[in-house]
């Protein structure tokens, strides 16, 4: 179902997101798509840390589309005098016209002529580029979806939320987070994250940092409650 939102640029609207964001980490779904995008293009600026929720989503949809785009489909959301958004990224115009001048230079070719030395070294520098290039490309993004549970209801969430992201390493990007009940007052973390496939093991990061000390003071155990490719 789509979601409605009116004044975002209003203190009256700005307040009703937040309260929508109070128990949601994306605008639909679990993973942030073009709702999230459609939202974020239409704030004028950077929200106040006064609105904490949407400051916090702000921040991380901003950060998620500069690493990595957002390729998520959504529900559709409807905003009052804003369009949705379309697609995630569209190619910039100068690399559509590189892309044009190599094929031009590629026609140009004469296939049936002697080869020369200097093509050949040509050659073999673009195949050593292209087979860099799909080594980059194999190392994707996913977005991962934690419950931190702690110890009892006497556990401090605040200094249990900042030992979990005081854990740094190269491609670690944590994001959004709410408190979820469980019962007998005792609440857990949920928290977003991202991660590049190739540098971190959400596995090694649970039990090599999340579940051991000094953070096990106030982690009792973590689990993935969803995760999926970017």
């Amino acid at each position: 179902m789509a979601v409605a939102f009116y004044g975002l640029n209003s203190d009256s609207g700005l307040k009703k997101l937040d309260e929508y964001l109070l128990t949601r980490s994306y605008i639909s779904g679990y993973q942030a798509s073009k709702d999230d995008i459609t939202v974020h293009a239409a704030l004028s600026k950077a929200p106040s840390s006064e609105y904490v929720n949407v400051s916090r989503w702000y921040n991380h949809i901003g950060a998620l589309l500069r690493i990595s785009g957002v390729s998520g489909e959504g529900c559709g959301v409807t905003i009052e005098g804003f369009a949705p958004a379309e697609a995630v990224a569209t190619p910039p115009a100068e690399d559509a016209k590189a892309v044009s001048a190599e094929d031009d230079d590629d026609d140009d070719v004469d296939l049936f002529g002697e080869e020369t030395e200097e093509e050949k070294k040509a050659a073999e520098e673009r195949a050593a580029a292209v087979k860099a290039a799909g080594k980059k490309k194999e190392s994707g993004k996913s977005s991962v979806l934690l419950d931190v549970k702690p110890w009892d209801d006497e556990t401090d969430m605040k200094k249990l939320e900042e030992a979990v992201r005081g854990v740094q390493m190269e491609g670690l990007l944590w994001g959004a987070s709410k408190l979820v009940p469980v019962g007998y007052g005792i609440k857990k973390l949920q928290i977003m994250l991202t991660i590049v496939d190739d540098l971190v093991s959400v596995d090694n990061l649970i039990e090599d940092y999340l579940t051991a000390e000094p953070i096990n003071e106030h982690v009792q155990s973590c689990d993935i409650v969803a995760f999926n490719k970017i």
